[in-house]
Order: structure tokens, then sequence, then C-alpha cells
């Protein structure tokens, strides 16, 4: 992409109304646009790094062996009062009323519908066990919207239902979800921990989120400094080995880790002090299994090998990738900007054409752009006539990982220049091994 046929409408100075820093940088780097309280447009720039969350999200969702469907936003009432959570949710729903005079809601979770999907097809052992999961705009009207995208009125989650025959099942589900999780964190570029959680509204009694490091979390963090160096499992882990994904889950989970929440003072006093880690850390996944807690008073029901109806044990688990974009840019900046891991960043390479209408710095740019738009690789060509250091403030802020400087000084030594986005260090090179650097 030519950035002088692209939409970034960078700000210069820092928005008053942005509290922590992923906020201040998503403004500032043109990501967002707020249309009201904790209501946001997602611009190019910020889209495409949701978009490439997501589709890591989705990619190892269907590695763990769930199935994508979309539900919509807006849901019946009757559908929560069934369950008995309509009048209990409290003033976080929005509560709609269409024209014929039903009660809606726009959703701020799935379980009901679900359910009611679940219960309306499946009737057998046999078509178990199945997860469906869905990528869907949700809304929970925050009494006190704050810190951009972070704690948001309107956010993207995906949210994945477990249905298994009995608690065993269930469980081992759950393990895969878990692992699952791991798996996209690592992807994501970021170290996501699991800790013991507490179910709230969701119920049940088997829980952990998933929190991110950074020093604006507004979660404290109480966990065993092994925690940060276990690895994680591989691309080809075997999800249909349950006893494999069981013992990863309790190398996970055997060392201490709990938020603030549940932290237990007793337990952490067997810590010892050298093993202790105390930071700050961001929600960014959280995962439940609540049992037959839905399926019991929705009536979702199969028919087991005995012949006998079971009502199906369910599991929830969600990730925001909207919440994500702001997580990671709290755990990944500096003082110039965003630093992108290179699985999300919105561009891979960014090439700074020096002097954009002259005849040599055009033409070694455009061929290097060209070859390595060819390649498959996202680059974002600035091409504009603007100042060099504007140039490199805007490749900065907006967190480009590679940049390549094309000066026409450098040009007559055929050499161009490469950096990380982050690193101090710079490397000389040819186009042609810049081009090979990035495509061999």
């Amino acid at each position: 992409m030519r950035l002088s046929r692209y939409f970034i409408p960078v700000l210069k100075e820092n928005p008053k109304e942005a509290e922590i820093v992923s906020h201040r940088l998503m403004l500032r780097a043109g990501m967002i646009r707020q249309q009201s309280a904790g209501i946001y447009t997602w611009l190019p720039l910020g889209l495409k790094v949701l978009n490439k969350i997501a589709n890591i999200v989705r990619e190892e969702q269907n590695r763990a062996g769930a199935i994508e469907i979309l539900m919509p936003t807006i849901q019946s009432a009757d559908l929560w009062r069934e369950s008995g959570r309509y009048d209990d949710y409290g003033k976080e729903m929005l509560r709609i009323e269409d024209r014929q005079g039903r009660d809606m809601l726009f959703g701020p979770t799935n379980e009901e519908m679900i359910t009611d999907v679940f219960r309306s097809y499946v009737k057998s052992y046999k078509d178990l066990p199945l997860n469906l999961y869905h990528i869907q705009w949700k809304f929970r009207d925050e009494v006190r919207p704050r810190f951009g995208v972070m704690r948001g009125r309107e956010f993207l989650m995906k949210d994945a239902y477990s249905f298994d025959l009995d608690e065993d099942a269930s469980r081992a589900a759950y393990y895969r979800m878990f692992v699952s999780y791991l798996r996209t964190f690592e992807r994501l570029g970021v170290k996501a921990i699991p800790m013991r959680a507490d179910t709230g509204p969701i119920g049940g009694d088997l829980s952990h989120e998933f929190l991110i490091l950074a020093d604006t979390g507004e979660s404290e963090v109480f966990c065993h400094s092994d925690v940060m160096s276990l690895p994680v499992p591989a691309e080809n882990v075997d999800y249909d080995d349950d006893d494999l994904i069981a013992g990863i889950v309790k190398d996970w989970t055997t060392n201490y880790a709990r938020t603030d929440e549940l932290h237990d003072e007793t337990l952490w006093d067997e810590v010892a002090e050298g093993d202790r880690m105390n930071a700050r850390g961001i929600e960014v996944g959280h995962i439940f299994n609540f049992g037959t807690k839905y399926s019991s008073v929705m009536g979702a029901k199969v028919k087991g090998p005995d012949g006998v109806d079971h009502e199906v044990h369910m599991g929830s688990y969600g990730i925001g990738p909207s919440r994500l974009v702001a997580a990671i840019i709290e755990a990944s900046h500096d003082d110039n900007g965003i630093i992108w891991p290179e699985s999300i960043a919105p561009f891979q390479i960014g090439i700074i054409n020096m002097k954009a209408g002259d005849a040599a710095c055009d033409a070694a740019s455009s061929r290097i752009y060209e070859q390595l738009t060819n390649a498959g690789l996202d680059v974002l060509y600035d091409d504009t006539d603007n100042r060099a250091g504007a140039k490199f403030a805007t490749m900065d802020l907006i967190g480009i990982p590679n940049q390549i400087v094309v000066g026409p000084r450098g040009i007559e030594k055929n050499e161009v220049e490469v950096k990380r986005r982050g690193e101090a260090e710079k490397f000389t090179m040819s186009p042609d091994e810049a081009i090979n650097k990035f495509t061999s």
C-alpha cells in the first residue's frame, strides 16, 4: 500500500482524553475514532490489526476442533428469562423493545442462544463432543467506560461453547481450549499467564483467566516465576490425546498463579521468596466450565448410550480481539510509539523514500515495493513528500516491525538501510540484498 493512497489520520499531539498508553497511541496512530462513550470506529490501520488477531484466534480454535458459526448481536429476552439471567444481569445489559413490543437485548454473551441452537438439533450422544464458536460484537453498558477499547461498551469477542455427555468429557474439552489459548497467545507474540479465576455470573466451578503482564494492568498478579519459562505446545500438538492435553494443563496450573481477586496469602507464603513474582496484568481471555447450569434449565439433553436422556455438560471460552489490540500495545511500546509483534503488525515492512520525486530514489523504492508485495508481504510504502523526520516518526508511531530506508546518498552507492523497530542497530545493504532478506 502506498501511503499517499492510504488513510492514516495521524495526530501529532497527545489526546487529552487518553488516560493510558494504548488509548493515546491508538488515537495518535489513527487506528480508532471515538463516536460516543466506549464506542469506536475502527479505522483502516486498527482494523488490519484487529482482523489479524481474529484470524489467528480463528485458526487456533479450528485446530483444536471448534467449529465456527455466527450468532446475531440482538437476542430475544425470552431466552434469558428461561435461564433466569434476564433480571439478574443488571444495568450492563442494553435492553431493547422492537416495534411489536417484544423485549430484546444487545447480547453481552451467548450462553442462552447457543444452548437454544444446540437443543434444536442435537439429540444423541453420537453427535458429541461438540464445540461451536463465533467472533461477534458484544455490548455491555459499562457504568464508566474508559481506557479506550480496553474497557469499551462495544467490543469484539470470540466466544466458544462446548457440549459433552458427562463431566469427564467436559473437562477434557475445557483442557483442549486451555491449550488452544496457550498457542493463540504465543502466536500473537505475547506471554499470557493462565490464572485460577472466579466464575462470576457465567456460573460453574472451574475457571481460568489469561493475563498479559503490563504496568497499567487492572489486576495485581501473584505467581511463581517458573510460569514465565514454561514451554508452549507446538503447532502439531495432538488435541485427540486427552492424557497429553491434561498433562500440559497440569504443568501450567501446578505453580501458584492468581490475581488479587483470589489471592491466598497462606498459599503464597509457601512460595520461596526468590521465586515470587508480583506484577500487574491485563485480562485477555477467560474460560469457564459450568456443567449443566444452562442445559438443566433450558432442556438441552441428549440420549446416552444407555438409552436415557442426559443433560449435557457445557463450558464457555472467551477471548477479546479488540481488547487484545490495546493490551498488546500496553505490553509492547516505547517513547516513539507502538512495537507490534510481527504476526499482527498492520504492515510487515515499511519503505521510507527519503526524497520522493528524485528519480533514483523513486525507482529503487518502487522496485523494492513491487517485489516485496509480489512475494505476498504486507508493505507500506511512504511515497509522500513529507519531511524525513516526519516519515521516521510515523513509521515508529504505527509500529511497523521492519523498515527499509531509501535515500539519495545511499542509492548513489547502491545501498539502502534496514532496521528493526525498537532496535538501535541499522544494517546497510544493496536493494537486492534487502529484498532477499525478506523474501528468502
